[in-house]
């Protein structure tokens, strides 16, 4: 998912405003992108109109390879977010002579399989309430500056992570407040600080 730049890849660089398509499901997967600031999301919608979010991408991180021609996902802009981006031709064309890089790609192919393995078992084995502490935890070791974490999704966004509703994410949010391991900074609630580490890994870990 994160990568060190290499300076034998010659990245392209473009910016997306808030909201708008990366690249869309079924679309030919010719590049692979790195996030340069901002936050991505990847989506999928079901026939009966629910949208499933199956991963968050923030700076740093890699995104768009592909095990076969096409996206399975369509990727979109969380907050206005600039991505650089190589043909996916080029970078395997790299990898074949360059061995370090052929190891990062095949660390981040590992990274990305765990991550989605971490997904089902949260979305299948946890409560609502675990969910939400997971993904907190897992935001705040990504994204906390300053032991601040500020969150550049929305509730909607968390929800559809997790699949949950609006409502139980936003209740979930306010128990862990009422029981003092969790506030928040500002109007927005969307800049969180863990008052209690230990309390919150424990509530994630609870059965």
């Amino acid at each position: 998912m994160r990568s060190e730049t290499n300076p034998m890849i010659n990245f392209s660089k473009y910016t997306y405003l808030r909201g708008s398509e990366i690249y869309g499901e079924k679309e030919s997967a010719d590049y692979v992108y790195q996030v340069k600031s901002g936050t991505v999301r990847s989506c999928k919608w079901l026939p009966d109109g629910r949208r499933l979010i199956g991963a968050f991408h923030v700076v740093g991180d890699i995104f768009g390879m592909e095990n076969g021609s096409t996206h399975r996902f369509t990727l979109q802009a969380v907050v206005d977010t600039t991505v650089r981006l190589i043909r996916r031709q080029s970078l395997n064309a790299i990898a074949e002579r360059d061995c370090k890089l052929s190891k990062q790609l095949l660390d981040m192919t590992t990274c990305n399989l765990k991550h989605a393995e971490d997904h089902v078992l949260l979305l299948g084995r946890k409560s609502s309430p675990e969910r939400v502490a997971a993904f907190i935890l897992e935001m705040d070791e990504r994204l906390a500056v300053a032991g601040i974490l500020t969150l550049p999704m929305s509730r909607r966004d968390i929800a559809d992570y997790l699949g949950l509703t609006l409502q139980t994410v936003s209740r979930s949010l306010s128990h862990m407040r009422e029981l003092g391991i969790l506030g928040f900074v500002g109007t927005s609630q969307r800049q969180i600080v863990l008052l209690d580490r230990q309390l919150f890994a424990g509530l994630d870990r609870q059965d």
